[in-house]
């Protein structure tokens, strides 16, 4: 799942440089649209532990993100926002916690029946927020958004600083996520999870205990898709149920499938095509989801491996001093 030859690792560092250039060069709207991106990005990379590395599909992997959310908002006081120092962490644990109380039961199961689980307590956490009154209810609520300050200094930043300040710190997360799994998957415990997503079976004949290792690996992406969820409540400062519907998990799952199922940087690429499909949709037609769906289908039939399995043709050079035998010639020994 992780770049094999040099070329590759320098195109992941190309793509993170130009997604840098982005905000000094492009339009206000389009850091904005960015900054969106990169969350989706987040959400679908988080998933792909569980999906891609571990062979388990999720339908309530957005009861994470939607639930770190709401966390942001319960805690921030009205009219002043915390320091991203705390929001962060309290975001991340509050996934964590979740993730670890949904994977213990649910994880008991396989199959469609994991998937089926997984969903139903989704629209649980669902359900909790929209029938209640603890987040808004159905309107959901605003909240005042996480600044960037360390004790008693805070960067000041002005109206339009602001989403390139955010932009940045989605960046920068997105990165630092992207890294940790890949230091993750090369230790043993991702060849474990590597080793469960092939032949289970086996791996428990090898003496490993894989419902601990499948558990632990729910937990990390329920707190990961808690980083996601953190960066949506600053970036937009507002949050409903909407969240936490099973639809964004089926989003994150298209999302990966998308980009690639067999490779860790897949879900970024997966992410922000999708998030571009999806503008240059509304500009050919009123029946954006139409165009989605025919693309997407597209990409499932003709590229297996998705957008990150594309490949450029390689050049076939003739070795020097030897000619192409005529046609219809062969080539004969030194007795021929």
């Amino acid at each position: 799942m992780l770049p094999r030859t040099k070329f590759g690792r320098i195109g992941l560092a190309l793509a993170a440089l130009l997604l840098a250039l982005v905000p000094p060069l492009a339009p206000s709207y389009y850091v904005e649209l960015g900054t969106y991106a990169m969350i989706s990005a987040m959400l679908a990379l988080s998933l792909q532990l569980l999906v891609g590395c571990t062979g388990l599909v999720s339908l309530g992997h957005a009861a994470f993100y939607g639930l770190a959310a709401y966390t942001v908002y319960l805690i921030t006081p009205a009219g002043s926002g915390l320091s991203i120092f705390i929001t962060l962490p309290a975001a991340v644990i509050a996934a964590g916690v979740a993730a670890l109380l949904v994977g213990s039961l649910s994880l008991r199961t396989k199959g469609f029946f994991f998937l089926m689980v997984t969903l139903a307590f989704g629209q649980m956490v669902f359900f909790l927020f929209h029938d209640t009154k603890l987040g808004g209810g159905t309107d959901g609520a605003f909240l005042a958004r996480p600044v960037l300050s360390v004790f008693d200094w805070q960067l000041q930043l002005t109206r339009r600083q602001r989403p390139i300040a955010v932009y940045y710190v989605a960046l920068t997360l997105l990165i630092a996520m992207y890294l940790g799994l890949v230091v993750l998957l090369r230790s043993m415990f991702g060849r474990v999870l590597e080793g469960i997503r092939v032949n289970e079976h086996r791996m428990t004949a090898l003496g490993f205990n894989t419902y601990r290792y499948k558990l632990a690996a729910f937990v990390i992406a329920g707190a990961l898709a808690g980083v996601a969820g953190h960066m949506w409540a600053m970036h937009r400062g507002f949050v409903n149920p909407e969240l936490i519907g099973w639809h964004r998990s089926a989003e994150a799952l298209l999302m990966i499938l998308l980009g690639g199922l067999t490779t860790l940087h897949g879900p970024i690429i997966g992410a922000l095509a999708y998030t571009g499909l999806g503008e240059v949709s509304q500009l050919i037609t009123e029946r954006k989801l139409l165009v989605e769906g025919l693309v997407i289908l597209f990409v499932v039939l003709l590229l297996p491996k998705g957008l990150s399995g594309i490949r450029l043709p390689r050049m076939s050079r003739k070795p020097a001093g030897r000619e192409s035998p005529p046609v219809g010639a062969t080539e004969t020994g030194p007795h021929g």
